[in-house]
């Protein structure tokens, strides 16, 4: 990523999560500030909420006075108090209209192998050109405007596409798109999310595939940033594990992928968790392609990261203390708020 903003002749576009003043972040910002200084079109746009800890005033200063236009998604205001709850997760560059890059990965030091080590968070983030770029560049531009409900149209045939989660034709775009998933699945539906609180469609989509065989497995990590939405997450278990779903806990270290695949045949990698939030709340962003490497490779990675989990077994899991009852309990009641 770091390359691409280098090499950029035209414009560099950003939009994140979180965005932290530590060494990770003032890379890019040193990087960006280098660009908007060589009078290249350079947008930062940053998430209120997300970056609210992690972010300075110095930093903000900084990329200001370099030329860098920065804006920030739904600062808390005392008269639109409800808006703050509505997130922008999306993490999206655009250099030019030739690299785009998305999925998981903050600007912070967690996903720098060189900053945090061995340590880094399992996370999971893909690079498009061509065509994808384009829309790519088009989808920011719509945001960074306003016009949140914007969409790419519709291309028959073809093999990947950019979806939001919300359109002017449904607000519901990416958990319809799981239920389809499901619906669909012949053998396998593999998923991966960091924060899976499903709502109850999404539970019963998982449960259906399950009981007519297909092979359906959740990782989800053991080790996580937010303690509540683990909790969350439990609640779910049982049911699930009734019904044939498989589930494991990824043990290393914080998993924050978010991707699925079904039957080998198509994949989806992306902003959004499978929760409330993601779904119904936070603006996201997904990549769902056809395009055969990908699949495979996101396959391969699924069944490495088995090897370092554990699997809940569902006789087990129904012999867990009162304790764990109660804080599942506590998380499932905030699920809509996590």
């Amino acid at each position: 990523m770091l390359d691409s903003i280098a090499g950029a002749r035209r414009r560099v576009w950003l939009e994140t999560y979180i965005f932290a003043d530590d060494e990770i972040g003032r890379r890019f910002a040193e990087a960006l500030t280098e660009r908007a200084r060589a009078g290249l079109d350079v947008r930062l746009h940053i998430d209120a909420a997300g970056s609210a800890l992690c972010f300075s005033s110095r930093l903000e200063h900084y990329l200001l006075t370099q030329g860098v236009q920065l804006r920030w998604f739904h600062r808390w205001r005392w008269r639109q108090p409800l808006r703050y709850n509505r997130r922008n997760h999306r993490k999206l560059l655009v250099v030019d209209d030739s690299d785009a890059y998305l999925g998981g990965f903050n600007i912070h030091r967690e996903n720098s192998r060189s900053v945090y080590g061995e340590q880094r968070w399992r996370d999971a983030h893909v690079r498009c050109d061509g065509a994808l770029a384009v829309q790519a560049a088009r989808l920011f531009d719509a945001f960074w405007r306003g016009n949140r409900r914007w969409v790419l149209p519709r291309t028959a045939g073809t093999a990947t596409v950019l979806m939001p989660n919300h359109t002017r034709l449904c607000r519901q775009q990416l958990r319809c798109a799981y239920a389809a998933m499901a619906d669909s699945a012949e053998s396998l539906m593999w998923l991966t999310t960091p924060y899976f609180v499903p709502d109850h469609r999404t539970q019963e989509a998982l449960i259906t595939a399950a009981r007519r065989g297909r092979d359906v497995r959740v990782l989800v990590p053991r080790k996580g940033d937010v303690r509540l939405a683990r909790w969350a997450a439990r609640a779910a278990y049982a049911k699930l594990l009734r019904a044939g779903v498989r589930i494991f806990e990824y043990l290393p270290r914080v998993l924050h992928a978010k991707t699925a695949v079904v039957d080998e045949a198509y994949a989806v990698l992306g902003t959004a968790n499978l929760d409330y939030r993601s779904f119904f709340l936070n603006y996201e962003l997904n990549f769902i392609t056809r395009e055969p490497g990908l699949c495979r490779q996101l396959v391969e990675q699924f069944e490495k990261d088995l090897e370092e989990s554990e699997e809940i077994c569902a006789d087990r899991w129904a012999t867990r203390p009162w304790t764990d009852h109660l804080t599942e309990t506590v998380g499932w009641l905030a699920r809509r708020w996590l």
